[in-house]
């Protein structure tokens, strides 16, 4: 599955909390590039992709090896939730019905 999302946050920031947030879920490096990590465990393999977009907006872009929508595709997601609240803190999620 394919995931994106687009942050404030500087691209060694969102590396850097991917690290921490993968580790976490028993994922471990398998290759660690300037703006690239894969990662690889029990939930499944992901590759990891940062880039500079239009000046200020880091693209971070995130492929699993999973079909449909598994562990890791939603933990992918909760990763992307934890950048927006750093990189908003005062931001409140609100149910959008």
């Amino acid at each position: 599955m394919r995931l994106f999302h687009r942050t404030s946050l500087h691209p060694e920031v969102v590396l850097q909390e991917a690290d921490a947030h993968f580790g976490a879920l028993g994922l471990a490096i398998v290759t660690a590039e300037a703006r690239r990590r894969q990662y690889r465990g029990p939930l499944g393999a992901l590759a990891l992709a940062v880039k500079m977009e239009g000046g200020h907006y880091t693209f971070v872009e995130a492929h699993t090896d999973q079909v449909g929508e598994s562990r890791l595709d939603k933990n992918v997601k909760k990763y992307f939730v934890r950048l927006h609240r750093l990189a908003d803190p005062r931001h409140e999620l609100e149910a959008a019905y």
